[in-house]
């Protein structure tokens, strides 16, 4: 019974220590501009963000990086790159898959360019009720 129990507050442990600010990014399942206004609104929440990409998704997670940080609303904090070990079903064996983390936070004038964004969206949305 103790080792049931310990293997549950393992779990909870290992919950934990996922981050929250962190978006695991693919090239497949949502467009481009997902992954950009996901990482405005983390940087609302939690100040910074960590994009996390493997493989073929590893530019998809640069060029959103730039994006934010070519319009001013992020800086660059962290750039790491790894390789990991994940487990290829149809081979059978491990492969090598190249891994990125980019940490970026809020810039200087973050909150000043969502706020003139958000007048934009509604001036926008009134325009169309007239």
């Amino acid at each position: 019974m103790e080792e049931i129990t310990e293997g549950v507050n393992n779990m909870n442990l290992a919950v934990d220590t996922q981050k929250k600010n962190r978006i695991q990014v693919s090239n497949t399942k949502k467009p481009l501009f997902f992954y950009v206004n996901l990482a405005k609104r983390y940087m609302q929440q939690y100040t910074d963000v960590e994009l996390s990409a493997l493989g073929m998704a590893i530019a998809t997670v640069v060029t959103v990086a730039e994006i934010l940080k070519n319009n001013g609303f992020a800086v660059e904090k962290k750039i790491m790159t790894s390789t990991v070990d994940i487990k290829d079903d149809s081979r059978g064996r491990p492969v090598q898959k190249a891994k990125i983390e980019i940490t970026l936070g809020k810039s200087e004038k973050f909150d000043e360019l969502m706020a003139a964004a958000n007048e934009e969206k509604e001036a926008a949305e009134a325009q169309e009720q007239n």
